[in-house]
């Protein structure tokens, strides 16, 4: 554990130049007085470090110092190989970086290591994509990737669901997001908003520069974004009574959050062997398309509104084929 943190402190401060012991510890989790004993240590040790007193003070590497990629670990090496996504890297414009990178990082690795990346690259393949569906046409994506990189704002023409349905944005984007195969947009614009790439229909990169605020955390933003999206869809509960069967099929045929919460709340099976959950629910229309899903295998007990439309939809059904059936049987027709 130390060993691994003493490590950690020379990579910090090759990357970042410069950091105070109170930076270290926090970046770390240890205490102001841990990072000084590990200081003093890795001076011992004839790692050229030297601190500065001062306002702009703090811990440095002497000019030039670098140190080898052979403090790495088996698993962390391998892990390094695996994290790689090429089809992302290249929707950024990175592909070739990303290839040349691994190529280096493979080349610093000691012997012993780098059997072992080798066979994640034959064996692991990551694909980001998302199941049944076809991939988001990202045609602004390069436009806004550099103006991500130069921290420039753009005009954009973006297309919504709302009424009216095209508007126009000036941003500040703060970073990207890839999620099931599909590219959005972090960007400040009287508020932190996300935006789906695919949906930017014309895009200009305008000269005024801008700074995200230190606070700013991208992954952190995300997640708030999401909890957020779910507490505003989500509308209600209902309630459903469903058999064994169908209940195993959920994880299938639901979204991961809709079968988790249905599983979570499932009661003990009624005599008749049926178990009765709860589900969040958007809206009647939506709900009533997912539960169509699993037939006469879930009833919906509440709420009133949800059962009527099940009961409609149920209806227009049974009208359908009562009144076909038969009407496309073949029609047999003697030869002239």
């Amino acid at each position: 554990m130390r060993a691994s943190r003493l490590l950690s402190i020379v990579l910090l401060l090759q990357a970042r130049e410069r950091m105070t012991a109170e930076q270290l510890a926090r970046e770390l989790e240890v205490s102001v007085r841990t990072i000084y004993r590990d200081v003093e240590s890795l001076s011992l040790a004839g790692i050229p470090l030297y601190g500065e007193a001062g306002h702009d003070g703090g811990y440095r590497l002497v000019d030039g110092y670098r140190t080898r990629l052979t403090g790495l670990t088996a698993d962390e090496a391998e892990a390094l190989f695996l994290a790689g996504l090429p089809g992302p890297a290249a929707d950024l414009g990175l592909g070739a970086v990303q290839a040349t990178a691994q190529l280096k990082l493979k080349a610093a690795l000691p012997d012993e290591l780098r059997e072992g990346v080798g066979r994640i690259q034959e064996r692991f393949h990551l694909d980001a994509s998302d199941w049944y569906a076809d991939p988001d046409s990202t045609t602004q994506l390069a436009a806004v990737v550099e103006a991500t990189w130069s921290r420039r704002h753009i005009r954009m023409r973006y297309r919504r669901w709302a009424q009216p349905r095209e508007v126009e944005r000036v941003v500040a984007p703060y970073g990207l997001v890839l999620k099931s195969g599909r590219w959005y947009l972090v960007a400040e614009s009287g508020g932190i908003r996300t935006y789906r790439v695919s949906q930017i229909l014309r895009i200009q990169l305008l000269d005024n520069a801008f700074e995200p605020p230190a606070e700013f955390d991208l992954a952190a933003s995300w997640s708030a974004y999401l909890a957020d999206f779910d507490a505003r869809r989500y509308r209600g509960e209902a309630r459903i009574r469903l058999s064994e069967r169908a209940l195993e099929r959920l994880p299938h045929l639901l979204e991961p959050a809709l079968a988790r919460v249905a599983r979570n709340t499932a009661e003990p099976p009624d005599r008749d062997g049926r178990i009765i959950v709860t589900m969040p629910m958007e809206t009647i229309e939506h709900t009533a398309g997912l539960l169509l899903r699993l037939g006469a295998e879930a009833e919906v007990l509440a709420p009133a509104e949800l059962r009527d439309r099940m009961a409609e939809i149920a209806a227009d059904l049974a009208g359908i084929y009562r009144t076909t059936s038969g009407a496309t049987k073949a029609v047999v027709t003697e030869p002239q």
